[in-house]
């Protein structure tokens, strides 16, 4: 364990994480209200307030596996100190800026996951990941968008199969009123997923300090300052990113909406389950793609969805890329 931090350092590496967290919210909400939007069924200035209300009450719902893995599964706890947890939340926050920027719909977790690599690594080599957790976040990558994508597509062949006798006015009627539910599952599970990876930061650093004794935990204040802070950004919007994703990948309808949501939700809540820290853009966007697929191949604007998932592909290595840069300013500056 390192050398104890003086109480300002540590607010404020806390402060730099949850600005974060904050960022995530900015970055993401697209991710919770990009189809309620674009459907119509919600204004954007309302949208986010609901957005944000699920992304608040999220700690109720989950455990907290996700920042357990983030904790202590992508790198060694015994690898990290201040300067680690600095250059990690740069590298993510230097990523998310760029990409919000773009109007590009990265992965803030990713790019948080990136940063912890980069970061451990630029301290103690390869040696400092934990592969297991690693490989598994990873694998996630390819397999978030994909269920995402299936349970979606599954969802609009079932519910056109129960609507086709329904007149297109009741269907539009029905799906517009469903979306609320299917919209607010979906902040749930993104409040739920993406909060408790900057949960899992701020653990671990408190960990290496020594004020959480010998046993890695949460505190519960650290829950509702991570909620807190993603909840605010949401509120705070994202609107390049929502017509990214609510847009320009295919048009939607109601009944559209709600099954990109619903399948999108699903996806969260199971990853969120089992402790996997997934991307909720890559999960809705496989979502969106899929419900667009259902009703004709063409349907989807292929080169916009190449284009994000060019940007999955980098996020990794350029968050990771940052991070390490910094740590060794760091060391340079000390």
């Amino acid at each position: 364990m390192d050398a104890a931090l003086g109480v300002p350092v540590l607010v404020g590496l806390i402060a730099v994480a949850l600005l974060f967290d904050f960022l995530n919210g900015l970055h993401d909400a697209a991710n919770s209200i990009a189809t309620i939007v674009s459907t119509r069924v919600l204004r954007p200035q309302f949208a986010v307030f609901w957005a944000a209300f699920f992304n608040f009450i999220a700690f109720m719902v989950f455990g907290l596996h996700v920042a357990q893995t983030i904790g202590t599964g992508i790198i060694d706890p015994a690898v990290v100190d201040a300067q680690v947890i600095f250059a990690a939340l740069v590298g993510a926050i230097v990523w998310n800026l760029v990409t919000w920027a773009l109007g590009i719909p990265s992965s803030s977790s990713h790019a948080l996951i990136g940063g912890l690599v980069g970061g451990g690594m630029a301290k103690a080599g390869i040696s400092a990941a934990v592969w297991s957790g690693l490989s598994k976040t990873v694998l996630a990558i390819v397999l978030s968008p994909l269920v995402g994508f299936l349970i979606a597509m599954m969802l609009v062949a079932i519910v056109s199969w129960l609507s086709v006798r329904s007149t297109p006015f009741a269907v539009d009627r029905a799906f517009r009123i469903l979306q609320f539910a299917s919209a607010s599952l979906y902040s749930l599970g993104h409040g739920g997923n993406d909060a408790q990876k900057t949960m899992g930061i701020i653990a671990v650093l408190l960990y290496s300090q020594g004020h959480l004794g010998s046993d890695f935990s949460v505190p519960f204040w650290v829950v509702l300052s991570c909620q807190a802070a993603m909840a605010l950004g949401t509120l705070m919007g994202g609107w390049r990113i929502v017509r990214t994703m609510g847009l320009r990948i295919t048009k939607l309808t109601p009944m559209q909406g709600f099954c990109a949501e619903t399948g999108g939700a699903a996806t969260l809540f199971m990853a969120t389950y089992l402790g996997v820290p997934v991307s909720t853009t890559h999960t809705i966007t496989g979502a969106i793609v899929g419900v667009g697929a259902a009703r004709r191949v063409s349907a989807v604007r292929w080169n916009v969805a190449s284009s994000i998932a060019y940007a999955w592909v980098i996020t990794i290595p350029a968050s990771a890329i940052v991070a390490a840069l910094t740590w060794w300013v760091v060391q340079i500056f000390r």
